[in-house]
């Protein structure tokens, strides 16, 4: 079996861990279907505004859950990345040009949406001088004048680690500034080609120093060790990090990188037991959280610490007993 790259008709080869058998999900990971009010109103705005979410491009576990509850994460600058990270199941290839009115477009839709708390990430665009953060820079822009009550959440790229870009979407003066160090610096060579560890850990510092909120997330079962994502928890916590997210990695097809192993419920307790331990404001862990996973119900004052996940969320057993989520 082949498959076709975003930019060319040739066939490429599928790579060497394509014909393993994915392992079957433990029980905490058996995630039962959630429908709601919300799920077609959602749909329905972000066809109508020809706009993309990485809810669905990046096929989350969560999109379900999250468009019946009336929200979603607002993908900017298209839906092609131009790189190709082993974890993400975002195509890769040559992107289309940039879209001057999409800024416009998110902000509208977030209005319509009655959101009041706005995320946006983007694909990464080394093609573009600015890397994209221009396009961010919009986007806050608008979304604050048609939602002027809403909170507004950047995930951003690396930017290529380019000085005027990340000052850029600084001084935009989002509430959250997110960059997600994603794994370990063991494995970015294999995980992240292109990304650089210290460089991420850079943005986190630079946002904290600006005064903005600094946030992070990280992905488990890549083949780190529990040793390594706490050394991880507290390089970010000596940069300034203010809230972390830890999710279950989930290999999107057979074109990403396999599962190395299925974290235990426990084992995400202990990580958010530990960060609480370095005096770290927010560490959310569980199997199914993601960088803007109910991102929302976590942007709460610093006096609501711990600030962990909802008790009852997930046990030790992994039952999951989700507090009721309604439209945002």
């Amino acid at each position: 079996m082949t498959v076709r790259s975003a930019d060319t008709r040739e066939p490429v080869p599928e790579p060497e861990h394509a014909a393993r058998k994915r392992p079957r999900f433990p029980p905490w990971l058996r995630k039962p279907l959630v429908s709601g009010n919300g799920y077609e109103p959602v749909k329905s705005c972000i066809a109508e505004k020809k706009l993309h979410t990485v809810c669905v491009e990046a096929g989350c576990p969560n999109r379900a859950e999250c468009f019946s509850a009336g929200t979603a994460t607002f993908l900017i600058l298209g839906n092609v990345c131009t790189r190709d990270c082993a974890f993400c199941g975002v195509t890769h290839g040559k992107p289309a040009g940039l879209d001057n009115d999409e800024p416009l477009r998110v902000a509208q839709a977030a209005a319509a949406l009655n959101l009041r708390h706005i995320v946006i990430t983007s694909v990464t665009r080394d093609d573009l001088p600015d890397g994209g953060a221009a396009q961010f820079v919009r986007c806050v822009n608008e979304c604050r004048n048609a939602a002027p009550g809403a909170t507004v959440e950047l995930l951003v790229p690396d930017f290529s680690g380019c000085a005027l870009s990340i000052a850029a979407v600084i001084d935009s003066k989002p509430d959250i500034l997110n960059h997600n160090l994603e794994t370990v610096p063991r494995l970015y060579r294999d995980v992240r080609p292109g990304a650089d560890y210290h460089r991420s850990l850079d943005i986190i510092a630079k946002t904290r120093l600006s005064g903005l909120i600094a946030k992070s997330g990280l992905m488990v079962g890549l083949g780190e060790t529990e040793a390594e994502i706490n050394a991880v928890l507290r390089d970010l916590k000596n940069a300034g990090c203010d809230i972390v997210t830890i999710g279950q990695y989930l290999q999107p097809s057979v074109r990403q990188a396999p599962v190395s192993h299925f974290e235990t419920p426990l084992t995400f307790k202990n990580y958010e037991r530990f960060g609480r331990e370095l005096g770290m404001k927010k560490v959310i862990a569980g199997p199914f959280v993601r960088s803007s996973y109910r991102a929302h119900e976590f942007f709460l004052p610093a006096s609501h610490n711990p600030g962990v996940y909802p008790e009852g969320w997930i046990d030790h057993h992994g039952k999951r007993s989700l507090p009721e989520s309604g439209p945002l």
